[in-house]
């Protein structure tokens, strides 16, 4: 399974505003780190605000931060909130399917119970859980001062 560049966007932004909870960030800060279109952001950040986990100020001064407390955030939602379908092949599509074999095919089920699968796991996931740290990694969104050789 591959998420769009889109979900992509959604859970890096979602990612560093958690990181930076104690300012206000701006969306080209988001662009800037992860070289992202500022343009692709904008869309990404309004969906956000539209379905209330970014809270957005504007203004002079303004800039974006999470209206949810991370554990709140729950990231299968966000998943299934951002992608446009989950059709992992032809025959989940009704409308696009011509597939002969269909009617006899036991892969549209084992696909079916492992999308099941995978977006089960992510419902045991929140915006908390992944800003964790790994022992001696960064946290996301965090750049170092300076990088050894």
């Amino acid at each position: 399974m591959r998420l769009t560049a889109y979900t992509d966007y959604t859970l890096r932004t979602l990612m560093y505003l958690g990181t930076h909870r104690d300012r206000l960030v701006t969306i080209q800060d988001i662009a800037d780190l992860h070289t992202i279109s500022k343009n692709h952001l904008m869309k990404v950040v309004h969906q956000l605000g539209l379905s209330g986990i970014v809270e957005t100020v504007r203004g002079r001064n303004g800039g974006l931060r999470l209206a949810r407390d991370p554990t709140e955030i729950n990231i299968g939602t966000v998943v299934r909130e951002t992608e446009s379908d989950f059709y992992m092949a032809e025959c989940f599509n009704p409308d696009s399917n011509t597939c002969p074999l269909t009617p006899g095919c036991q892969l549209k089920s084992a696909l079916g119970q492992a999308t099941g699968a995978y977006l089960a796991v992510l419902d045991k996931v929140t915006l908390a859980s992944i800003l964790e740290p790994k022992p001696g990694a960064l946290a996301p969104g965090v750049i170092p001062l300076h990088m050894e050789k």
